[in-house]
């Protein structure tokens, strides 16, 4: 390891920072002011100080929450605490989308232009926002990949910098898990807004956001309409006969007590009546298969990591769900956020872990104060900690943040982004249930098949599998998007059609065309309402579930705009590690530049070219990133004669 520091020094908001994360520095190698007689006799640091290397990521969260963005002080004291390399630190922090090394505003106005707002009109709230918003307004407006918000389309996300104090809609994160915003700071250090008050750190979500109410939340996140709450995202809130969502809209989401009230933590204690053999046992019999687009079988994943020897074992949840038009994993957690914190104690009882990472996505902030509250009641009244409803089991959860960056939603990338790294993807084998995080088993899940469990342990394995289809077992979550009168999560039972699941929506007459999947998957035309949303039913179809993105496009909707923003949507969230992904990317972008506004035989010969790029892609691809690229846009030539 080679550690090259540079001159600058930190602020002391920034100093404050890093220091509420990882306490007060030890010594001089740690980067205190203060050099003793012993710091001049032996260098501190070394193996104790590089274990910690997982807490960059909190770190750099920490200081661009206060600051807003990470200067090179900030970044050289951070890496002095951690004993990083600040070579390696600047790849970590350049990495994600939400960080800033160079100056910007205190606020910074995140606009969705994703496919599904894209559609509802991005492009026109871009624009008068920025016409309203100069360059001296202390907001930076920047265009942002999905926000997880599509069914309130066209969205915003606002977060402003400041110190941590009690912001709009709750506390401010705690340092282990935040997010970002701009700073400007007085010549003694102190962060001061226009009128000389200190600035707090604040977020605002708006949708259907309009230039006034954008620019509004921009300028006073606390003058800012109050957030929605989730049971709006969930048109059959309330309705009889739901699984996974019936408790949305019914209960508080900040009320431990309301949660038992309606049957919460029911499933754990059966969890331990049958033990952890037992547990993994009904979940295999019950059919449960990974909601994250995979569908690989849940029981045999807790299985492989619960047998193997190496300890400890670890569980994670991933909650950063990045795929354009995907959505439900973010009203769970804001509408029933213990059901998370319950099936994640179960996994992690099932599997031998005693310590659960859940990393969320950082575009998140209602999600984040939501979970924040779960786990600190959860912990306090028993069940989480060192003896789990006086069980003898130990276990904990702790919120790690993601900062923007759609690659992180695969497991392996997910991992290097926890311990400190770069996003990247790792060659399998092995495989994470041999060597995950921190190279330890490791059993990883998303939202939507952890939340799962709970059904599947209080109605009994077999009454779940009779739900859905032989092969595709248990209800469903579905995002839907786009040109429908009431877009949302619904909850179906496999098997249902894609027209049935339309119709709920409330389907155009002048439909064109469906997204199925998300950017990953591929488009089906309006006259292939039949196809069964199954695993199997959507792969016979020639297309795919993915993670239960539906997004419905009418024929309003210049196709060949989409098709381009998928392609930029790749080419920006190629991690480049890999020549196929990271040069086949930008070469189908710019293929689909020139195309855009030609066709047949004009078009011939670039589409050639992308068929050829798109092979290559999938064929030689590290990840699935690379792998489903060309997926939406082969399907939009050769289902539905895009360039014809």
């Amino acid at each position: 390891m080679d550690l090259h520091f540079g001159d600058s020094k930190p602020t002391d908001e920034e100093r404050e920072a890093v220091d509420a994360l990882l306490g007060p520095p030890e010594s001089a190698w740690e980067g205190a002011t203060e050099r003793t007689d012993e710091d001049l006799r032996w260098a501190r640091g070394g193996r104790p100080a590089r274990e910690r290397r997982d807490l960059l990521l909190p770190g750099l969260h920490a200081v661009n929450d206060r600051v807003g963005w990470i200067s090179e002080g900030a970044l050289d004291y951070l890496c002095r605490r951690l004993t990083v390399p600040p070579a390696e630190a600047y790849g970590v922090a350049t990495f994600y989308s939400m960080f800033s090394v160079k100056p910007r505003p205190a606020t910074v106005l995140h606009v969705c232009t994703d496919v599904a707002c894209a559609a509802a009109g991005s492009a026109e709230l871009c624009a008068g926002v920025e016409g309203r918003l100069g360059p001296g307004s202390g907001v930076s407006v920047e265009r942002s990949p999905c926000l997880g918000l599509c069914e309130r389309a066209p969205a915003a996300l606002v977060v402003r910098a400041g110190s941590p104090a009690a912001s709009l809609g709750g506390q401010p994160p705690d340092p282990r898990s935040s997010n970002a915003g701009g700073a400007e700071r007085s010549a003694g250090g102190a962060e001061r807004n226009a009128g000389g008050a200190e600035r707090t750190y604040a977020t605002a979500v708006v949708g259907p956001a309009t230039p006034d109410s954008a620019v509004l939340a921009a300028t006073a996140p606390e003058a800012a309409d109050p957030e929605a709450p989730a049971s709006l995202a969930v048109p059959q809130a309330g309705q009889p006969g739901l699984t996974l969502l019936r408790r949305v809209g019914v209960v508080d989401p900040s009320s431990l007590d309301d949660y038992r009230s309606h049957g919460g933590y029911a499933a754990l204690r059966r969890a331990f009546a049958l033990g952890p053999a037992g547990v993994i046992r009904e979940v295999t019999d019950a059919g449960l298969v990974g909601r994250g687009g995979a569908a690989f079988p849940t029981g045999v994943k807790w299985q492989a990591t619960a047998s193997q020897p190496d300890h400890p074992h670890y569980l994670v949840c991933n909650a950063d769900e990045s795929e354009p038009g995907t959505f439900k994993d973010r009203v769970l957690m804001e509408g029933d956020p213990y059901s998370l914190i319950e099936a994640m104690t179960i996994a992690g009882y099932a599997v031998g872990a005693h310590k659960g990472f859940l990393y969320l996505r950082g575009e998140y902030p209602r999600a984040l104060r939501l979970l924040d509250n779960a786990i600190e009641q959860a912990r306090a009244r028993g069940l989480l900690g060192d003896d789990v409803l006086g069980q003898g089991y130990a276990f904990d959860i702790e919120i790690r943040r993601g900062a923007g960056a759609y690659i992180c939603g695969e497991e392996t990338a997910l991992f290097n982004s926890i311990e400190g790294y770069r996003g990247e993807p790792r060659s399998k084998p092995p495989f994470p249930v041999e060597k995950g995080l921190f190279g330890k088993p490791t059993a990883e899940n998303n939202v939507e098949t952890l939340v799962n469990v709970l059904p599947i342990l209080t109605m009994g394995a077999q009454a779940y599998a009779a739900i859905g289809t032989e092969k595709s077992t248990g209800p469903k979550l579905f995002c839907v998007s786009g040109s429908v009168a009431r877009p949302g999560i619904y909850e179906l039972p496999f098997g249902a059609t894609l027209g049935e699941l339309l119709d709920l929506a409330g389907k155009p007459d002048n439909l064109r065309a469906v997204l199925l999947g998300g950017a990953a998957g591929g488009f089906v035309r309006a006259d292939e309402m039949d196809i069964p949303l199954t695993f199997e039913g959507t792969r016979a179809a020639g297309t795919t579930l993915g993670s239960g993105v539906v997004l419905a496009l009418d024929d309003t909707v210049p196709l060949p705009q989409v098709l381009l923003r998928i392609a930029e949507f790749f080419r920006d969230e190629s991690c480049g590690q890999c020549v196929p992904c990271r040069v086949g990317t930008v070469r189908q972008e710019e293929a689909l530049h020139r195309i855009a506004e030609r066709t047949g035989e004009a078009a011939a010969g670039d589409i050639a070219l992308l068929r050829e790029v798109g092979r290559a892609m999938r064929d030689a691809s590290i990840c699935g990133l690379g792998q489903t690229a060309w997926n939406a846009v082969e399907s939009a030539i050769d289902r539905l004669g895009a360039y014809e």
